[in-house]
């Protein structure tokens, strides 16, 4: 699934918030009960060049490898990435998945030349997320700056 919207800006994480959760609400209610794992290019303003559904998995899990999530990246040109994904519970610390996989990103993102902004998880309270910028973990090491 690819969204294009190229009005809105990112200027906080619960902007992101709002987009992903109203695409997530708009989905089939199966679908909208397992985890999704979005890509959203940016421009240097902030501004979503797209909107990019890398993953559609369980009610526990949405994978994602760096290949699949700069593919669009790159294709497109875009200047940094923010991820998002959705936990099914009212639980959005991260996982040591969650965790491993954004240091990964981050590293992939280096190389590429692509900035990983931040990764924001959002659960089924919509009033609460996690912004891994936000706690400091967004860095090369993966961990508290």
């Amino acid at each position: 699934m690819l969204m294009q919207s190229k009005a809105q800006k990112i200027n906080i994480p619960e902007d992101l918030a709002k987009v992903i959760n109203g695409i997530i609400e708009i989905e089939d209610k199966i679908d909208q009960d397992k985890e999704h794992f979005f890509v959203i290019g940016v421009d240097n303003r902030n501004a979503i060049q797209y909107i990019d559904l890398v993953s559609l998995g369980t009610i526990d899990a949405a994978f994602a490898e760096p290949r699949e999530t700069f593919r669009l990246a790159v294709m497109k040109g875009v200047k940094s990435i923010l991820i998002c994904h959705n936990h099914i519970s009212n639980e959005c610390e991260p996982s040591e998945d969650d965790l491993s996989i954004t240091l990964r990103l981050i590293k992939a993102g280096k190389i590429l030349g692509i900035e990983l902004l931040d990764h924001v998880i959002l659960c089924k309270n919509k009033n609460k997320l996690f912004s891994f910028s936000r706690e400091g973990l967004i860095n090369e090491n993966g961990g508290k700056q």
